[in-house]
């Protein structure tokens, strides 16, 4: 056992990378909550926009591209969710899990061609001597241009939904969708809209996945990360602050674990390999002892009466 291999300022680099997919999976799903829909389809989302932005950056060359892709991939995906839930006013949970279900499926299908291959590389943001700062240059700053994204659509997202008109619309539809209805607002076709955002989030993550954190496609790659998204918007009580801490929790305890595996702590591997879900849990389970976020109207069908 050699714990001096450790580089901390690696480790902390690290903890970011492996925290951007889940973030992004979780602010998108944030907002489809917030409008009062539980989408369960976000592992299949993210399947499918790692597929999708993969298969684009191969046969383009252009990792901007493929990252554009996995973004409409994800949001025409949750369109199938749309028509499932808002026009045919299936059952939400039912339908989430059959997205899941299809996405696995579709991306192992259309993959099959693209397994061995590796991608082009996005470059990295390299910031004239903020990245040769002692420490604390490699750790904040030099990452890819889409982690610096998935914080800043955090923050966008805390902003909207605290400060503007369409935060509170978007807030009034999930909390009373009868009463938003009354007052004209367009409950379906706002429901719509939140539901594409997070299928494209979501697919964001995915090839976030496939193109940055492992740059390669193997099928079902995306191994329960869009559950624990699930999870993390529940736990963080809908507050996207709390999202963004809960993905660098899951993250950074994702990266100490293998870091510990390569230096060959005598824990078996299996402990290590449950602890950033058992630990994430636990913490997450304290934090959601404040229920104001939950919108109450969320799962449940809209039934417009004129």
């Amino acid at each position: 056992m050699d714990l001096s291999a450790i580089n901390p300022v690696l480790l902390i680099a690290s903890l970011m990378v492996a925290a951007t997919p889940i973030l992004l999976a979780a602010i998108g799903e944030l907002v489809v909550e917030k409008a009062g829909v539980l989408n369960l389809g976000v592992e299949g989302m993210m399947i499918v926009g790692a597929i999708s932005g993969f298969a684009i950056t191969v046969e383009s060359g252009s990792p901007w591209l493929g990252f554009l892709a996995s973004a409409i991939g994800g949001a025409l995906l949750s369109l199938l969710f749309v028509l499932l839930t808002q026009v045919a006013l299936a059952n939400q949970v039912a339908s989430g899990l059959a997205l899941t279900l299809f996405g696995l499926g579709f991306s192992s299908l259309m993959g099959q061609s693209y397994v061995g291959i590796k991608p082009p590389q996005m470059g990295k943001l390299d910031i004239p001597f903020l990245t040769d700062l002692p420490f604390i240059g490699p750790i904040l700053f030099g990452h890819d241009p889409i982690l610096y994204l998935g914080i800043a659509l955090t923050a966008a997202v805390w902003a909207l939904l605290k400060y503007t008109r369409v935060g509170l619309v978007l807030r009034a539809v999930g909390e009373n969708h009868d009463a938003a209805h009354a007052l004209g607002y367009k409950v379906v076709r706002i429901r719509i809209m939140a539901i594409m955002f997070g299928g494209a989030c979501a697919g964001l993550g995915g090839a976030y996945i496939s193109l940055i954190r492992v740059p390669q496609w193997t099928e079902g790659m995306t191994a329960g990360v869009g559950w624990i998204a699930l999870a993390l918007v529940v736990f963080a009580s809908w507050k996207p602050w709390r999202a963004l801490l809960g993905a660098y929790l899951f993250g950074g305890v994702t990266v100490v674990q293998l870091n510990l595996q390569a230096a060959g702590v005598a824990i078996p591997v299996e402990y290590l390999a449950m602890s950033p879900y058992l630990i994430t849990i636990i913490v997450l389970v304290f934090l959601s002892r404040d229920k104001s976020g939950a919108p109450a109207s969320l799962g449940r069908i809209f039934h417009a009466t004129h």
